[in-house]
């Protein structure tokens, strides 16, 4: 038979119940201290292990107090292994809260270094959450001596019904892991849509993909749309891209001139203009015999897509000065303009001299 229950048996449960409170607060007040000092350091393994016993190692203590507690009382054998099996799925818990973290911050760190910048798949983080939890929710209910049998085939046929209830988000979640998994597109890469949209991706979640433009604007896109679209990644399979740029000279330029001018701006403009590419060869290709100019192509090199903008402002400038410096014309069109009795003007292009005054002929 059971003792009955004396002053010193709570006393003593009650020593032991405030010992584990006391020793998880220092515990939670040491490991705090120890992630700052972790958080200070290159190597990111001391942060990670920190993280883990941070929340598992206070509540185990907690448990532990609880337990010494339970076992100086004069519990019955029932109830005693009822108080062992609600600490036990405590501790559980808490160690399942524990892993959904962790795992789940290394799932984000892997996705973002392989971004290669600040963004995030938030999409595979929450499945690994969902899924972490959902096995310390069913380890639990198997301590506490629930058969979960029953559940898995309830959950089964009534995923049946919640799969065609949520086609349109499950269309999505498929859509989006499939993006991520061949790799067409990733957090960080610059995309533009054949409908229009362009920016870039800064997430993809279980239901849509957010896009920031340069304007610093967010474009939501849905998972089914983005993976269903014609659709331009200027950041696969590289970053560095070329830039075009068109340009015209005089017919009474020397083009051998010419050239040799433009490619002393493209080497100073790689090497001076943040974002260009310093090695990149320069490239004049002539082209096009225009109306009033010889039109060429100057190839520059990009770092990425948003830097051409600023590499083509600066090199346009630059060639602009250079060209005035050098004496070297970039004529405008002009056009002549014969006026003849009852008949609309008669307009005729013409190069006369790089003037942007077109030539009228007055009537006869």
């Amino acid at each position: 038979m059971t003792r009955g229950l004396q002053p010193h048996d709570l006393i003593i449960a009650g020593v032991a119940l405030l010992t584990g409170l006391l020793a998880g607060l220092l515990l939670r007040l040491v490991l705090r201290w120890l992630g700052e000092r972790a958080s200070r350091t290159r190597w990111g393994g001391d942060d990670l292990l920190v993280d883990t016993v941070r929340t598992l190692v206070p509540w185990a203590a907690v448990a532990a107090g609880a337990a010494v507690g339970a076992e100086a009382l004069p519990l019955t054998a029932r109830t005693g292994h009822t108080v062992n099996m609600a600490l036990t799925a405590f501790v559980i818990l808490a160690g399942t809260l524990t892993a959904a973290r962790v795992i789940t911050g290394v799932v984000r760190a892997v996705a973002q270094s392989r971004a290669a910048v600040a963004g995030s798949a938030t999409i595979f983080v929450n499945i690994t959450r969902v899924v972490v939890l959902a096995l310390g929710f069913l380890i639990v209910l198997q301590t506490l001596g629930i058969s979960i049998a029953p559940l898995l085939t309830a959950l089964g046929v009534g995923g049946l019904a919640v799969a065609l209830a949520l086609q349109d988000t499950l269309a999505n979640l498929f859509a989006g892991v499939h993006i991520l998994a061949s790799k067409t597109v990733q957090p960080g890469d610059y995309i533009r849509l054949s409908s229009g949209e362009e920016g870039y991706v800064v997430d993809i979640n279980w239901r849509n993909t957010v896009v920031r433009q340069l304007s610093n604007n967010l474009v939501i896109i849905p998972n089914t749309q983005l993976s269903g679209t014609n659709m331009t990644n200027y950041s696969r399979p590289e970053q560095e891209m070329t830039l075009l740029v068109q340009a015209g000279v005089g017919y009474d330029s020397d083009l051998e001139h010419v050239e040799r001018v433009t490619v002393e701006v493209v080497t100073e403009t790689m090497r001076d203009v943040e974002g260009a590419m310093p090695e990149h060869e320069p490239a004049v290709r002539f082209h096009t015999f225009g109306d009033s100019r010889i039109g060429f192509t100057v190839i520059l090199g990009v770092g990425e897509f948003s830097d051409q903008y600023r590499i083509k402002h600066e090199f346009i400038k630059r060639l602009h000065r250079r060209f005035r410096e050098e004496g070297i014309r970039i004529p405008a069109p002009t056009r002549t303009v014969a006026l003849t009795p009852g008949s609309a003007p008669l307009v005729i292009p013409h190069q006369r001299d790089g003037a942007d005054t077109p030539v009228i002929t007055p009537p006869v």
